[in-house]
């Protein structure tokens, strides 16, 4: 790894007893693993598990195929690279084992469609959930990261022995997951082992998109340092092209010393990553050979899979005829192009199954461009599909003419994240963010006779205790689309409710939305729409309140109390936080609850 920035400006470690933390990254096809022991004092180096299982045959290898066998009960029998021998191919077979892959886009939420152009994922084991498939591969991570940090390090079984119990974890995610999608991962190192089902474990992990990773990564690897040490207020664009997702996030340097970054516009996420290039191949064989002995199902996915491993990543001439050579000599039928083991294809028959994945980046970071007002004038490109020659000059070649520079670390992109989610962990060079969506609460919209919208909702019209007639669902916009917050900023509301039973108080509950239809917002909740969906909850005891509220009487002498409260919201950070406050008008004190993300 060269020296860069980031490595200069890291502080030493302020604890006062020896920790480490772990980045797992697990990849829609491919993951890895970085470590840093922190010792008090000392300055956090970043370390990398570059041995798994299977692979003792390849130095320093960092990725492992995001692959696992299970037997019909549900046990998982191997994964990793170990899955990929020979001896568990032919066991799984000989056995009936399910093989598993792709698992991670299980977890996508909702509002991302994913085209699969026909293909489908591949079933999980009767009784097994997304989350518990998550869980069984980081398990696999954290076993083969225990050997590896026991086997390497002098003493190791001491030092694991003494932070086990206080391990920290970081887990990237695609920048389009959200908070639902962190609960689940959570709770999939739950189910992992990693971490005990408390609050106090829980709080043990922590989150960061793989665009802000692979950012970090980018400073740990000195890369374009002029734009780096010289703030000229150009905004840069790091694009991790990975095997499932795109991750586009935008940036401008604020500060060098220390290094401040900025977001500049709402990061992106989209199905672009290699392996719908695979999908793709996979289609197009079908179709190519559908005539010839080679057009089984199994032939299909071999060569598919030689696809894959070959001239995919090879890839870099519309021009030039291409060969996927996958059987012996001997294999030959001229009809579909098939001679001495190799299919023949023509170069712009490969550039068509790149050209969707090529369209979808072009897009995104056009878009980005424009969101950030024109700032971003150079683009990194990390990730394991930014290893494709042709992606590369395809993004060089679109770029160009908007005035965009794109460039590629040389060293290991692929391991950018697991990398940069320890650099987040240590040096969190990020200080602000934008905004993706809209969010807001519903409240109680006073009724206007004269206004049409309301008349409409007139049926769903009912009295507070106190008298006024409200309209529900009426929403309340905490923070608009596109602005940028810091980290220490917190947004705050303040509302009031009144309630007719003091009992009701032990279960408030608040629901935060999410609105994902544009800049204009909307006057009202449309809780079937596509575009609104429940963020999270934030669930509070407010039953100490009971004490020192004062009832009134109300309209047909009804009893009821009035609570004030506020909502506060921390939107700055990797993961969202929600918390209700209030204060108890005899004793002063502040209570709060931290939101429960759905």
């Amino acid at each position: 790894m060269k020296p860069g920035l980031g490595l200069g400006t890291r502080k030493p470690y302020t604890g006062q007893t020896r920790s480490l933390v772990l980045a797992l990254d697990i990849g829609t096809t491919f993951s890895g693993v970085s470590y840093a022991i922190l010792e008090p004092g000392e300055v956090p180096k970043i370390h990398g598990v570059t041995r798994f299982p299977g692979q003792e045959h390849v130095a320093g290898n960092s990725k492992i195929p995001s692959i696992m066998y299970y037997d019909t009960h549900g046990n998982m029998k191997a994964a990793g690279a170990e899955a990929d021998g020979a001896a568990v191919l032919a066991q799984a077979e000989d056995e009936g084992w399910i093989k598993t892959e792709l698992f991670k886009l299980r977890l996508r939420p909702k509002t991302m469609q994913l085209k699969m152009n026909g293909m489908r994922l591949s079933t999980l084991p009767r009784n097994k959930t997304a989350v518990d498939a998550f869980g069984d591969f980081l398990s696999y991570l954290f076993r083969c990261t225990h050997s590896f940090i026991v086997d390497t390090h002098a003493n190791g079984h001491a030092l694991w022995r003494a932070v086990e119990n206080d391990m920290q974890f970081v887990l990237s995610h695609p920048n389009g997951w959200e908070g639902a999608q962190q609960t689940k991962m959570r709770r999939a190192a739950v189910v992992g082992g990693l971490i005990p089902d408390t609050d106090e474990g829980k709080a043990r992990i922590r989150f960061v998109t793989e665009g802000e990773a692979s950012l970090h990564a980018c400073v740990l690897n000195g890369l374009a340092a002029d734009v780096l040490s010289n703030p000229s207020g150009h905004g840069f664009l790091v694009a991790d092209a990975g095997g499932g997702t795109l991750d586009i996030s935008s940036y401008a340097i604020r500060a060098s010393a220390p290094l401040v970054i900025e977001e500049i516009a709402p990061p992106d996420c989209v199905f672009a990553g290699s392996v719908f290039v695979s999908r793709r191949a996979r289609t197009f064989f079908e179709e190519k050979l559908k005539s010839s002995k080679y057009g089984s199902p199994d032939s299909l996915d071999h060569i598919a899979k030689r696809f894959d491993e070959t001239t995919k990543r090879l890839f870099r001439d519309n021009k030039e005829l291409q060969f996927v050579p996958f059987g012996s000599p001997l294999d030959r039928d001229m009809s579909v192009g098939i001679r001495g083991g190799q299919l023949k294809l023509t170069g712009a028959e490969v550039a068509a199954l790149f050209e969707p994945s090529i369209m979808a980046a072009i897009t995104s970071i056009k878009s980005q461009i424009q969101a950030s007002s024109g700032q971003v004038k150079s683009v990194w490109l990390v990730g394991g599909f930014a290893a494709s020659p042709w992606l590369f000059s395809q993004l060089q070649e679109r770029l160009a003419p908007l005035g965009v520079s794109v460039s590629r670390p040389d060293s290991q992109t692929s391991k950018a994240v697991a990398d940069g989610a320890i650099g987040f962990y240590c040096d969190h060079h990020v200080s602000a963010r934008v905004s993706k969506f809209m969010y807001g609460v519903e409240y109680l919209r006073n009724y206007d006779p004269n206004d049409d919208d309301h008349v409409a909702r007139k049926h769903r019209l009912f009295e507070l205790p106190s008298g006024p007639k409200l309209l529900p669902d009426a929403f309340d916009c905490i923070l608009a689309r596109g602005v940028k917050v810091k980290e220490s900023t917190v947004f705050s509301r303040k509302y009031c409710t009144e309630v007719t039973n003091l009992s009701t108080l032990s279960v408030f509950e608040v629901e935060i939305w999410c609105f994902r239809g544009g800049d204009v917002i909307p006057k009202w909740i449309m809780r079937n729409a596509d575009n609104f969906s429940t963020l999270c909850y934030v669930r509070a005891d407010l039953s100490p309140l009971a004490g020192s509220a004062q009832s009134k009487e109300g309209k047909g002498g009804k009893m009821y109390w009035t609570i004030v409260f506020s909502i506060e919201i921390h939107f700055g950070l990797t993961e969202f936080r929600a918390r209700i406050k209030w204060t108890d008008n005899v004793s002063l004190l502040l209570y709060s609850a931290f939101g429960h993300v759905c």
